[in-house]
């Protein structure tokens, strides 16, 4: 096997120009390829007409994988490689992180493929750099319990190692669950402890805020349905 490499292709957070949180070497980079792994084809073929290809979207190579690829089908993409480069994108920001394209990656070093990453937003960096919260020690929770009495068990308990550590902890939600996680930790936690939420970043609409707890309290806000990442520390 001649192998091609598997670039890392970053998208936008939100529906803003590619341009305007994109390197123009990545553009040009995804604009020079004809084969692409992604997480749902319709976003896709819409950041890649957007990054140059418009008129060229048909004569792509497109393969879907998401939550519901199986290990075999992952490994069934193998030849994918066979003498040519691929592209790999999710849903939003960085391929592979909080994504189901970490599998694509898992096998390329397996097989010895070259990974390149490519430069692009990260919300959970972002939000991060813009909380003032502790970013020398931090641990990206995902997604905690959606049931409301496991959810605020898992806060406590998420509460309790972060004073322990003084480590910032960062959870994502489903967007139509953000007010409900918001109105639990402004509940449950403690009026000390610090959260930021960040929502819609890199966007016109973007919402970022760290307050205590007790602050929270005092000024509530309603985020709605919008991609948010929100990071505590006690």
């Amino acid at each position: 096997m001649n192998p091609g490499k598997l670039y890392l292709i970053p998208t936008p957070l939100g529906d803003n120009d590619p341009a305007e949180v994109l390197p123009q070497q990545v553009l040009e980079r995804a604009c020079s390829l004809h084969c692409f792994v992604v997480e749902e084809l319709r976003t896709a073929r819409r950041f890649l007409s957007r990054y140059g290809l418009r008129g060229h979207i048909d004569e792509l190579d497109f393969h879907v994988l998401n939550e519901h690829t199986t290990p075999a089908e992952v490994e069934a993409l193998l030849p994918l490689f066979e003498g040519q480069d691929v592209g790999l994108l999710s849903e939003a920001g960085l391929p592979a992180v909080a994504d189901p394209g970490a599998a694509l990656v898992a096998l390329c070093h397996r097989h010895a493929i070259p990974v390149v990453p490519m430069v692009g937003p990260s919300s959970l960096m972002l939000a991060l750099m813009a909380s003032g919260l502790n970013g020398q020690s931090f641990a990206f929770r995902g997604y905690i319990p959606a049931k409301t009495e496991e959810r605020r068990a898992a806060l406590r308990e998420l509460e309790k190692q972060s004073r322990a550590l003084n480590q910032s902890q960062i959870l994502i939600e489903t967007p139509y669950r953000n007010d409900s996680l918001l109105a639990d930790m402004i509940q449950g936690l403690s009026p000390a402890t610090r959260l930021c939420v960040a929502a819609d970043l890199t966007l016109p609409s973007q919402f970022i805020r760290t307050d205590t707890i007790a602050g929270w309290r005092r000024t509530p806000a309603a985020i709605g349905k919008r991609p948010c990442v929100f990071i505590i520390l006690a």
